[in-house]
């Protein structure tokens, strides 16, 4: 069995399978029923005795001597009303807290009023939905964001004037938040303040800006621009950008490079006419998203611990450099779990279409341990190894630990929908 119900991260109603919650939930529901049914047969099968009942329909009988009964009955009925009361009230609040609903609390004085604005609760238009019985919509915000720090840096996100400038000490709060996986954050109505900078750069054609997109440098090496990169290569992993896009018989026409930095990867892309998105953070507040879209590129702020905003089966082409520890959320201690690495492993199969490649590029294995892990997950996926290149030298620290370095290019496999369900198959 399962339930139809409202999950507010995306905005969506949604079948979900019955969980050992929601089981005690309809176990709690018909405890409730059984219950009232035996207070309606005790109240209707039990009469009071002759000396129970009140003194004034004991000397008149005549006058009205089923009132006594009747006095109880409503008693019990009352209270039976009450119970149920509760009982509603009870398991709406267990479904409340099953679907997720009101993870900050609105009463609180402390939240600013455009925050309790944008979470109140907003009726349909049509009334209640027939599919899946909601009758109002709750604002989408990551559960995260009512957890410390994430909800002071909220409530300051959500502190401005309506239809007034933007607070302008909050550059970075957007970015904080983010990386605390406070997201989606809630829309704002007051008016952005660009940069005063960004205004006076002329903007010029795509095929300059690629390499001289006339905004400030934000950094140095992969985070800034880089002309070597998939051209040259300097050791056995690097693989030449030519030869991977060989392997996909032309068929790659848009790709998602994840934790791309300043998209030098996107921008020689954009030279063979392959569209790439860049997911990139602010790193160390340097304005990252701006220079990407400088250069005419996507840039999409986004943490790689979160679930890619896309669709099924989009991409021709997936590339990550040491995107597999960021998706494994470092800043929330959970870098060193095999599941979370699954999680962000099994994310990036399901945007990449089938025939699609993943480009796994100079990943830095923290240990032997970290590159069988990765390589035991990657088999697992099924997929087919174009490239795979292990390179193992002594780190030019005086610690003497051995670098790893894994390159590899895997084309997803052609899955069959009546594929096993059993547990080596999930």
């Amino acid at each position: 069995m399962g339930s139809v119900s409202l999950n507010i991260r995306d905005g969506t109603a949604r079948f979900r399978r019955a969980t050992l919650c929601s089981s005690a939930v309809h176990l709690l529901m018909l405890a409730s029923v059984l219950t009232t049914n035996l207070f309606a047969l005790y109240a209707f099968t039990s009469a009071p005795s002759p000396s129970a009942a009140p003194a004034f329909f004991r000397h008149h009988p005549g006058v009205g001597g089923g009132r006594g009964n009747v006095s109880v009955i409503s008693d019990h009925v009352s209270l039976i009303v009450r119970e149920i009361e509760a009982s509603e009230r009870r398991l709406h609040m267990i479904e409340r807290e099953l679907a997720g609903y009101d993870i900050l609390d609105t009463s609180k004085h402390s939240l600013p009023s455009e925050l309790k604005l944008f979470l109140a609760h907003h009726p349909l238009p049509l009334g209640r939905d027939a599919r899946s019985g909601i009758t109002e919509m709750v604002a989408s915000v990551a559960h995260s964001c009512a957890r410390s720090p994430a909800a002071e840096l909220l409530a300051r996100y959500m502190s401005y004037r309506p239809a007034a400038p933007c607070p302008t000490d909050d550059y970075l709060l957007p970015q904080k938040l983010v990386a605390k996986a406070c997201e989606p954050l809630p829309r704002r109505r007051c008016l952005s303040r660009p940069a005063a900078s960004s205004a006076a750069i002329p903007r010029l054609s795509f095929a300059q800006s690629l390499w001289n997109p006339g905004a400030k440098n934000p950094g140095a090496g992969i985070y800034g621009i880089d002309k070597q990169m998939w051209v040259k290569p300097r050791s056995k992993n690097d693989f030449l950008i030519d030869d991977v896009l060989a392997l996909g018989n032309g068929g790659i026409r848009i790709g998602f490079d994840i934790g791309g930095g300043a998209a030098n990867f996107a921008a020689r892309m954009a030279e063979r006419n392959v569209t790439v998105v860049t997911s990139t953070l602010e790193i160390g507040g340097k304005p990252m998203n701006e220079f990407v879209a400088a250069r005419g590129l996507f840039p999409l702020l986004l943490s790689p611990a979160q679930r890619f905003p896309f669709y099924d089966s989009v991409f021709d082409l997936v590339h990550a450099i040491n995107a597999l520890d960021e998706g494994g959320a470092p800043s929330l201690g959970q870098a060193s779990r095999t599941e979370v690495l699954e999680f962000f492993m099994f994310d990036i199969d399901r945007v990449l279409r089938a025939g699609g490649l993943f480009w796994l590029d100079n990943y830095l294995c923290a240990d032997d341990d970290r590159k069988r892990t990765v390589t035991r997950l990657l088999e697992r996926l099924g997929y087919k190894k174009l490239k795979w290149v292990v390179d193992e030298k002594a780190g030019a620290s005086s610690s003497g630990k051995t670098q790893i370095r894994l390159s590899a290019v895997l084309q997803k496999p052609a899955r069959s929908r009546t594929a096993s369900h059993s547990p080596e198959n999930r």
